[in-house]
């Protein structure tokens, strides 16, 4: 690829998470996780997030079934400084939060938003 090829692309801009109430779902990523409203299109009924980082999450209401397999699922992975210690605060705000799994690079554990989309928070060792 050339150099001019290697620059038509900038980054990741957002990534989608598809949910069965924009409203509900735009709440409980506020509430639990602390994310704050970007943009908001009734019309369309999406949410973007801002992640305090370069990619926001938009949230994007379907009126399909979802069917979310962990084996198969595409998720977005937040960066975190303390695992442990996110992972503690999420549970004392009722997310369900699967157990830390640690390595010698990375600590990081899965967790679930009210439509049962996996989500996880990495920590990455120093």
């Amino acid at each position: 690829m050339s150099d001019q090829n290697n620059k038509l692309l900038q980054g990741i801009d957002t990534v989608i998470v598809r949910v069965s109430d924009v409203s509900i779902a735009s709440n409980w990523y506020q509430e639990k996780l602390g994310l704050a409203v970007v943009w908001d299109d009734p019309s369309s009924k999406l949410v973007v997030l801002d992640t305090n980082g370069p990619t926001s999450l938009t949230l994007w209401q379907t009126n399909q079934k979802q069917s979310i397999n962990k084996e198969t699922a595409s998720y977005p992975i937040f960066r975190t400084p303390d695992a442990a210690v996110l992972k503690e605060a999420l549970q004392a705000r009722g997310v369900t939060a699967e157990e830390l799994v640690r390595d010698e690079y990375v600590t990081y554990f899965f967790f679930y938003d009210p439509d049962g989309n996996i989500l996880e928070a990495c920590q990455v060792h120093e």
